[in-house]
């Protein structure tokens, strides 16, 4: 009788064997669960910052363009207004001095044709007398 009870006893044992594994089981797989969702969120938290300070960041650098370029633009246009102030400047002298010199040639020339009538004048009287 003692090996029939020593047999039951062993197939017992071995029957609970296969129950107590798949608790084993079921637990690491739980905890397995449990560290990938955490490892997951963990991994979403610092893509978000990544992303946040990625997006900070090229914020701050489109700032920093525009205001380049508008600095740069302003400085062109104050560049150009000078130039454009500078020629309009010296057309004005270039006209002043044209405006004189044709005064001066059109005052010589109406006192040229003065002198030159007065002597047909005075020709045409001494040719009378």
């Amino acid at each position: 009788m003692t090996s029939i009870l020593k047999a039951f006893l062993a197939a017992l044992l071995l029957s609970v064997l296969p129950i107590a594994l798949a608790q084993d089981v079921a637990t690491d797989t739980t905890k397995a669960a449990k560290d990938t969702a955490k490892a997951t969120d963990k991994a979403a938290k610092a893509t978000g910052n990544a992303t946040k300070v990625a997006a900070t960041d090229t914020a701050k650098g489109t700032t920093k363009a525009a205001t380049k370029t508008a600095d740069a633009t302003k400085v062109a246009a104050k560049d150009t207004a000078k130039g454009t102030e500078k020629a309009a400047d010296k057309t004005a002298d270039a006209t002043k001095v044209a405006a004189k010199d044709t005064a001066k040639g059109t005052d010589k020339a109406a006192k040229d044709v003065g002198h030159d009538t007065k002597k047909g004048t005075e020709k045409v009287v001494d040719a009378i007398k």
